[in-house]
């Protein structure tokens, strides 16, 4: 079985790499296909070091930095490989991965992060962060939108089989291209954040600074609302400047800081604080594997990652609406319960999500795909 594994991009190492790390792991000796590679040297372990095959996008104007820019032609540079001497095709997609050509013949599943979030249900709140609200910008912008909408529920139809990282996303799956969706979690690298020192008197959030991952509500929350409690805050992005002027002396921004730096804060926060909707959200998950409990917005895929005070072993506290006061009520509540959210119920729920578990469930969930493919196309039903 000659096997491809189609990622959407490779710039960085963050959560979608994260589970093509374990898929590689699984198919080692897969090729693997993405639109861009601008992976330094020095940071390609995760991918065994191999070669990628690339689109043409990776040899236009600006793409190292302005990739993004060429959204517009994605579509069409996806289609382009070609995957003809492929028997098993794996995407692993947040945009475009799984809209590459294949035939009948071959078996293609789709690992899916999420269905393009800015031109689905997210489209308005990208507008209007990108200032595309009003004016002739704005129309083309929309025009786009509609019409990869259109291309990306057409491509939905030459998937075979959809994963999905959260039931979160399997809802979204089936709301945008009506398919139902095995769910499998996302791998959290349990061993590298362990339980460490003693809990100290601070609150941690980390994250990079976009908006829709609402640092700045965290700290407007800690500044305004809870000025006897302090607060520190890793990460850098956009917001930077935003998020500094709403601090008070009582919230320290540190900013960028090393992975060891970073675990290390984990490890001494009473709790991680953690605002945004996502997907699925790791490293919330990689807080609890560090004996620390989340107090988190409790939408997407945190529900299903976070054991709440309604549980026998309760890992954390949510808040419902992502609002200064909806926040400072749940930080109080916290401290009312810290003494039945333990350490090790932390630990052990994070344990749940460790890498072997999502190679184990991956590689069965595809053995078994295979195995009723073959079946099918043996009795001639393939395409009943």
């Amino acid at each position: 079985m000659k096997v491809a594994i189609v990622h959407d991009w490779l710039v960085t190492y963050a959560g979608a790499e994260r589970v093509l790390e374990q898929m590689l792991h699984v198919y080692p000796e897969a090729d693997l296909f993405t639109l861009v590679d601008f992976l330094p040297k020095g940071e390609r372990e995760f991918i065994g070091n191999r070669s990628t095959k690339r689109s043409f996008i990776q040899k236009l104007p600006f793409a190292k930095k302005k990739y993004r820019l060429y959204l517009p032609l994605m579509p069409f540079a996806v289609e382009q490989f070609d995957l003809s001497a492929y028997d098993l095709i794996i995407s692993s997609s947040h945009a475009v991965a799984k809209g590459v050509l294949t035939g009948p013949d071959q078996l293609h599943l789709c690992l899916c992060h999420s269905p393009i979030r800015y031109a689905w249900d997210l489209q308005h709140q990208y507008l209007k962060e990108s200032g595309l609200e009003k004016g002739i910008r704005s129309f083309f912008a929309r025009w786009l939108l509609h019409r990869i909408r259109l291309w990306d529920y057409r491509t939905a139809n030459g998937v075979d089989g959809f994963v999905a990282i959260s039931r979160f996303i399997a809802e979204r799956i089936w709301k945008i291209y009506r398919r139902e969706a095995t769910v499998i979690y996302p791998p959290v690298d349990i061993h590298q954040f362990t339980p460490g020192a003693q809990k100290e008197d601070f609150y941690l959030t980390a994250s990079r600074m976009v908006p829709y991952k609402k640092v700045d509500l965290i700290v407007e929350t800690f500044s305004q609302h809870l000025p006897d409690k302090r607060l520190i805050v890793i990460g850098d992005g956009p917001e930077m400047h935003k998020i500094r002027m709403k601090a008070g002396k009582n919230v320290d921004i540190m900013g960028f800081q090393p992975f060891e730096v970073l675990r290390d804060h984990m490890q001494r926060a009473i709790a991680f604080v953690f605002a945004a909707e996502e997907d699925f959200g790791i490293i919330p998950l990689e807080a609890q594997a560090c004996g620390t409990p989340v107090i988190a917005f409790g939408k997407g895929g945190a529900r299903e990652t976070i054991r709440g005070l309604d549980t026998s072993k309760p890992t954390g506290v949510f808040f419902t609406e992502q609002a200064c006061t909806s926040l400072s009520d749940a930080i109080r509540v916290f401290n009312g319960a810290r003494k039945n959210i333990t350490s090790e119920n932390c630990r052990e729920n994070a344990l749940r999500f460790a890498p072997e578990r999502f190679r184990e469930e991956f590689s069965l969930y595809v053995q078994e795909q295979w195995r009723q493919f073959q079946e099918k196309r043996e009795e001639g039903t393939l395409h009943q």
